[in-house]
């Protein structure tokens, strides 16, 4: 996935222009000292450039000698009166040089750290988001691979096995909290060419990209005032890379869905000015064995069927969308839970819930997932 490397720039780009003190001051507040062109040297950062073979729980922690890494967790939640939620809790590790961190530096460090929390509350018709920043120094924020784990100050990631396959998640921002159990339900995928997930037609513009693409969730979630009992899927994303967006690239569309019928689908779409997808989009399908099956820009056809305005950016963002991949008899309607789930942090898109019915092997099916949509504000060329 092309995800999030903006906001990473961002960071560095802060760091570097002197606000190290900097922890859950959001950017918007900050002077707008953010020219990223002098702030994205990627000198002596490794480069994605073949599949390697991967060791759990070692390869969900960091990979420091790579520039940009997220760990990235959402899913929906039912509570026991029925209330829907969605929800996002995602970790962001920007390297402003190669290798790990000095254990003894104080506050000192070469990592910064990010993170965005959000809950989208159906029944309330309420999608409120939070974001922190810290410096990966003196317990703040960090990530540890044994026993992996991933934090920014109360908000963690915190691993519950050996292997890394089940985890805690905790966060609390005022009044809105959650605390849930996750626990991987089917093997971990490795998207793209085994584990390579190519950005563009450039040697090294890649990511290692890796996914637990259902993990059966139960905790509880605090809103309105309100701590209920809830239990639903989650989905999990790690991605590590040195890599930027091709040349031309506007934005990106990400969906992931999970299947009643037990299949997956992981689709990103890298959109162009004229709309056009570049030719290495793509994403997996996983069936509900588990076996998985790499997908090429031909094989998904995605038609806009709705749009929604943001009235705090003005964004027109596509709001309902078909999806078929014929080769997988699949024909799916998506919607959002809600369609006011933008994300106005250091740099607005649009994440959140979605459902859809369909059919899936000729069967009639349902489902819910999460979709990321960016460049709709403004263009990604516009900071790169």
């Amino acid at each position: 996935m092309p995800k999030r490397s903006l906001l990473l720039l961002l960071i560095a780009a802060l760091a570097f222009s002197g606000f190290w003190w900097l922890t859950q001051r959001p950017i918007a507040d900050t002077p707008p000292a953010l020219s990223l062109a002098n702030t994205s040297d990627t000198s002596g950062f490794a480069r994605v450039l073949e599949p390697r073979a991967f060791t759990f729980p070692h390869d969900h922690g960091p990979h420091f000698d790579y520039q940009t890494e997220w760990w990235y967790y959402t899913g929906n939640l039912t509570a026991e009166n029925g209330d829907h939620f969605g929800y996002q809790l995602t970790f962001f590790r920007r390297g402003l040089s190669p290798g790990a961190p000095r254990a003894d530096a104080g506050l000192a460090t070469n990592q910064i750290y990010f993170a965005h929390f959000a809950l989208t509350d159906v029944s309330d018709r309420q999608h409120t988001f939070a974001e922190r920043f810290s410096r990966g120094a003196a317990g703040l924020a960090g990530a540890n691979n044994e026993p992996f784990g991933v934090w920014l100050e109360n908000w963690s990631v915190e691993s519950l096995n050996a292997d890394g396959s089940q985890a805690r998640l905790r966060a609390q921002d005022g009044d809105l909290a959650l605390d849930l159990n996750l626990r991987a339900t089917k093997p971990i995928v490795a998207h793209g060419n085994r584990g390579v997930s190519q950005k563009s037609a450039v040697p090294g513009n890649a990511s290692y990209y890796l996914s637990y693409t259902r993990m059966a969730t139960t905790g509880q979630v605090t809103a309105r005032g309100q701590t209920q009992t809830v239990n639903g899927e989650s989905w999990f994303d790690h991605e590590w890379s040195t890599s930027a967006l091709g040349n031309g690239v506007v934005g990106w569309d990400w969906f992931s869905l999970q299947l009643s019928d037990g299949r997956e689908v992981m689709f990103y779409g890298l959109r162009r000015a004229d709309g056009a997808l570049e030719a290495v989009s793509g994403g997996t399908l996983v069936e509900a064995d588990g076996t998985t099956r790499q997908l090429f820009v031909a094989d998904v056809q995605i038609e806009v069927r709705g749009e929604w305005r943001s009235p705090a950016t003005n964004a027109n963002y596509p709001a309902r969308w078909h999806l078929s991949i014929p080769s997988a008899q699949i024909e799916l309607d998506i919607e959002p839970w809600l369609a006011e789930q933008e994300m106005r942090v250091s740099f607005a898109y649009w994440e959140g819930a979605v459902r859809f019915t369909g059919t899936s092997n000729g069967a009639a099916i349902a489902g819910n997932g999460y979709i990321e949509l960016t460049g709709y504000v403004s263009s990604m060329e516009d900071v790169f």
